[in-house]
């Protein structure tokens, strides 16, 4: 196995040459867009309709799904989409820390020109790329968040080891599902290209304790513009709850 190489035309997404892989990652990219409302039921013959395919790719799809930990399970009662809550984002928040701290010290470790080379076009591709959409300018760019997932994959790519590469890849897809909250937060100002150039100018320097700071600084930074989306829903929630309160 080669390490320290990454594909850069590689968006995670993996094969799509079956039927089920295909239905797969269809409603695997709208669970993690937020195109469906968590915690609301699946039904087989809902997805059925909804994507046209045949019960038994998309029951191969949903436990595919399932186990990765976008969807839940009632015995007997179908799927369900996982909701999502501050509490859990506060933990995958802290558990992608640990994990990509022992990645990119790894990576950095055991850097090679070729990783270096690759580093270095990453970013400058990420930089060349609108965070928001350009025809939408409250929701991002799918060429953007495809050269970002690069970017922080290749960051970690050196670190010889694909298991710790494949968990920092789940936790990624997990805390996507979070960034689509923060889009539209108000009240904290961020310069995402300069927080992932300092980030891979350390790297590139072999300064493993910077790099690890940037890139914790980085991903709390994004955790705390998602936990302000809570507190702005339970602020609405409570305003709801005394009108409501106030027309009985």
């Amino acid at each position: 196995m080669t390490y320290g190489a990454a594909n850069l035309n590689d968006d995670g997404a993996g094969p799509k040459s079956t039927l089920a892989s295909t239905v797969y990652q269809q409603l695997r990219d709208d669970l993690l867009g937020g195109v469906l409302e968590a915690e609301s039921k699946l039904r087989v013959e809902w997805v059925v309709s909804k994507y046209g395919a045949g019960a038994s790719p998309v029951r191969e799809a949903l436990n595919r799904l399932a186990s990765e930990g976008l969807l839940g399970r009632h015995d007997q009662r179908g799927f369900f989409i996982m909701p999502v809550s501050a509490s859990e984002l506060e933990e995958l928040t802290r558990t992608r820390c640990w994990l990509e701290e022992r990645a990119l010290r790894e990576s950095i470790a055991h850097r090679t020109a070729e990783w270096e080379e690759q580093l270095v076009l990453a970013l400058h591709r990420l930089g060349r790329a609108s965070r928001l959409s350009p025809q939408n300018l409250v929701s991002l760019n799918p060429d953007w968040e495809r050269l970002h997932r690069i970017f922080h994959r290749v960051l970690i790519s050196a670190c010889r080891s694909q298991w710790l590469v494949g968990f920092c890849d789940q936790l990624s897809d997990h805390a996507y599902r979070y960034r689509q909250m923060a889009n539209d937060v108000e009240g904290i100002q961020r310069d995402d290209f300069s927080e992932h150039r300092l980030i891979a100018e350390c790297a590139l320097d072999g300064n493993a304790d910077a790099a690890v700071e940037a890139l914790i600084n980085h991903y709390q930074l994004t955790a705390a513009m998602c936990m302000k989306r809570f507190s702005q829903g339970e602020e609405l929630e409570a305003v709801a709850g005394r009108v409501r309160r106030a027309r009985r």
